[in-house]
This record gives C-alpha cells, sequence and structure tokens, in this order.
C-alpha cells in the first residue's frame, strides 16, 4: 500500500513540475512514507527523518513525513524531529503539491480523515518498467484488536471496477506485464455487484496483462470463487498471501479475527486442491497479550502442518489506540516473546528449505527484475509462486519472462539456469 501510494505521490509531485532526483542533498523536497503498523517501523522513520533534517538547513530543503505514521502521532512528530515542514496524513499527502505552493513559514500539519480523491487524479506509475501496483480498496474495516490500520486508514472505500480496468491498460500501454492488486483486504472488495473474483475475471479477460498477483487477503472473507480462479487462469500467479496470526483460537478470538484454526486450514486445503504448486506465505504474531506456552506451540503445530514456503513473523508489538492497547496489559515478558520469536523463525527457515527443495527440476517462469546484490553478472527474479531466483545468462533479459530450470534452493533463494 504505502508502495502504491508513493508512487501516486510521485506522480503528483512531477505532475507539478518536480524531478526525481537521487541523492537528498540534490533535493528540494524530501518525503518519507511511513509505516505504523509496527512500533520499530515508526521508530525507523523518525530514526531518518532525524538524518535527514540536516538538509533542511544545509540546502533548505522542505522535509515532509507523510502516511500512516503521520496519522497517527500528527504534532508530535515535531517534538520528535523539530524542524519537519510538513506532516500530513494518509487522506492529505495527495495535497503535497499545493501545499508546497502555499508554504509559510510555519510547520503544517494536516491529518483530516476525510475522503480525498486526489490520488485518482493522476495516471497510475509503474513500480518499475514491467511491472506496476494497482490499489483496488483503501482502509479497513475489520478492526482486529491489535492493528493500527483502521484508525489511521479509515474506513473501506472501494474503487470502481471501471477505473481499475483503465488503469492497467495503461499500464499495459507503458510496458508493463505483472501488476499487483494492493488492499488492506482485497477479498472484501465490492463495487456495485462487483465482487473481488469478478474484478478479477475482468482483469483477467479485458486487459492484456501477462502476469496478476494480489495481496493482502483475510482468511474470513476468502471465497470458494476466488479459490476456483486458480484452478482455471494461467495468468493468475501461484501464490497466495493468507495471514493466519496464530495457531490458537483462544488468542484468534482476542485477536477479533473471526475464523478458527479449522476454518483456515480448510482454506488452504481447498487452494492446494485447486492449485497443487501454489505458494503459501502467512504472517505470524508471537507474544500476544496472555499467550501461554501451550498456544505459543500451537502455532508451531500449525506452520509444521500447513508447511509455509515462508512467513513474516513478529513479536507482538502494542500500537497506541487499538482495542487491545486500551483493554489487554502487554504481560508477556520481552525476553519470553524473543525466545518464541526466536523459536518460530527457526521452525520457519527449516520449513522453507525443505519446501525449496521441492522446486529442484521444475521449470519455472520468471520475470527478470535485476541482478544478485552479491554478483552484477547473475540475474535475479520472481517465480509464478513469488520465490526469488538467481541463474547466469550473458543477454540483457531485465524484464522479461523466460524459463528457468530450477537446480539448488537454499530456505530464501532458488538457484537454475535458463532454459534454450
Amino acid at each position: 500500500m504505502n508502495l502504491a501510494d508513493s508512487g501516486l505521490l510521485s506522480a503528483a509531485m512531477e505532475a507539478s513540475g518536480y524531478t526525481a532526483v537521487e541523492e537528498p542533498a540534490d533535493a528540494g523536497v524530501i518525503i518519507i512514507n511511513t509505516c505504523s503498523v509496527r512500533e520499530k517501523a515508526e521508530e525507523r522513520a523518525l530514526g531518518r527523518l532525524s538524518n535527514l533534517i540536516r538538509f533542511k538547513r544545509e540546502n533548505e530543503t522542505y522535509v515532509c513525513a507523510v502516511g500512516c505514521m503521520a496519522q497517527r502521532m500528527g504534532d508530535d512528530i515535531l517534538k520528535r524531529v523539530p524542524g519537519i515542514d510538513f506532516i500530513l496524513g494518509t487522506e492529505q499527502l495527495f495535497e503535497l503539491p499545493r501545499l508546497i505552493a502555499e508554504k509559510n513559514n510555519k510547520p503544517l500539519v494536516s491529518t483530516d480523515m476525510t475522503d480525498n480523491l486526489k490520488f485518482a487524479e493522476f495516471p497510475p506509475v509503474p513500480d518499475n518498467s514491467y511491472r506496476g501496483l494497482v490499489t483496488i480498496t483503501r482502509g479497513c474495516n475489520n478492526f482486529c484488536a491489535y492493528c493500527i490500520v483502521p484508525y489511521v486508514r479509515g474506513r473501506e472505500r472501494h474503487r470502481d471496477s471501471k477505473t481499475i480496468i483503465h488503469e492497467i491498460n495503461q499500464l499495459v500501454e507503458k510496458g508493463v506485464i505483472e501488476i499487483n492488486l494492493v488492499g488492506q483486504n482485497v477479498n472484501s472488495y465490492k463495487h456495485q455487484d462487483i465482487d473481488f473474483p469478478a474484478l478479477l475475471k475482468q482483469v483477467l479477460y479485458e486487459t492484456d496483462i501477462s502476469r496478476v498477483r494480489f495481496i493482502t487477503s483475510h482468511p474470513k472473507d476468502l471465497s470458494d470463487a476466488l479459490i476456483d480462479l486458480f484452478s482455471d487462469e494461467s495468468k493468475l500467479m501461484g501464490h497466495f498471501h493468507l495471514p493466519l496470526q496464530s495457531g490458537s483460537d483462544r488468542i484468534l478470538k482476542n485477536m477479533f479475527r473471526k475464523y478458527t484454526y479449522d476454518h483456515y486450514k480448510g482454506r488452504v486445503e481447498q487452494l492446494r486442491q485447486a492449485r497443487p504448486d501454489i505458494a503459501l506465505t502467512t504472517d505470524l504474531i508471537v507474544g500476544f497479550p496472555t499467550e501461554n506456552e501451550e498456544e505459543f506451540e500451537m502455532t508451531l503445530d500449525a506452520v509444521r502442518e500447513i508447511q509455509y514456503d515462508s512467513a513474516f513473523m513478529f513479536r507482538y508489538s502494542v500500537r497506541e489506540g487499538t482495542w487491545a492497547d486500551k483493554n489487554l496489559e502487554d504481560d508477556i515478558p520481552e525476553e519470553v516473546k524473543l525466545a518464541r520469536l526466536q523459536k518460530l523463525i527457526d521452525l520457519q527457515k527449516e520449513i522453507s528449505c525443505e519446501v525449496n527443495q521441492k522446486e529442484i527440476g521444475k521449470v519455472r517462469s520468471v520475470l527478470v527484475d535485476g541482478t544478485s546484490r552479491r554478483d552484477a553478472s547473475i540475474w535475479k527474479g520472481k517465480t509464478e509462486g513469488n520465490k526469488t531466483i538467481l541463474f547466469s545468462r550473458d543477454e540483457d533479459l531485465l524484464g522479461q519472462v523466460v524459463p528457468v530450470t530450477v537446480e539448488r534452493a537454499d530456505s530464501w533463494t532458488l538457484h537454475g539456469e535458463m532454459m534454450g
């Protein structure tokens, strides 16, 4: 979501005459688009802002904090990082070009949550020359006990399907071959009589896009119709991100997740029946208030049973303003959280390695998106299952889709050889 918003904000800036630069020292405006999902994300953003504020003193550069942390903290950011020029929330950040033009000498803080459709005025911006992000919903109605997102992004607003299709066609004209439909909960998409499976069908049949992905899904809203599409549609990439959060039904209930582990496991089984080689990834939280050792073991058991390809794993972090912050004591000691998290990471690393061994010998369709950080002569790309694969080839393959045979694998990366 933040990448999509950053792309649109870049388009808004460029439409007002600004040009992107590589180095902060060359910038007239520096913008940090922030995240509030975890405390660590906010700490990193504040640290980055503190480092960048020197360019305001040295070059009279405008320094701006926008997005979720700006929405949540507002004026408090100025106490942490004095001198910031603009603090704009999730519905105000697209007003930045206008606000710069009207700038006076005082810092401007704007966190009005009134729905601002300014972002819809700008053409979609590719993530790069071959891959694009298209926002289909903004906000969230779920209000999970631990989550700050509904408070900083507001209630769900679902975009018109015709606008979405038009934007994808615009991206295709620019050479984009893979799009990712993004939203806090894409499964709940509903505009007039078009739900998410119907929208996906429109994307698949009414555009010339070659590869389609989406993120993120909520298990309680995952429909049979969406699962069935994975049986029939080859342009729909074989990767599904389905956050579990906990293997304990009691903890899931306390999190307000509105499903049980058995329900979740049933959805996974249906997905794998629809597309047997689908890559499944998830989010997991350890140390949620009152989680005991047995309930933590339930999460480990769930990870063993489901055999995720990979997972984003976190220790519980109190988010000020959430239901859990107001009603639950953060009663799990930090050292216990860290020990549980490490145990979970070690288990998932082992499983990821085992799952990736099954890729050996298979031919994967790879979108080449760059080169290895360690060796610029090695191409890097993503398989249908969104796995990173490295392979050697002399010619320029950037942005192309090529067949690659997997030859070896570790927990995080596949290694292969291009066919032909």
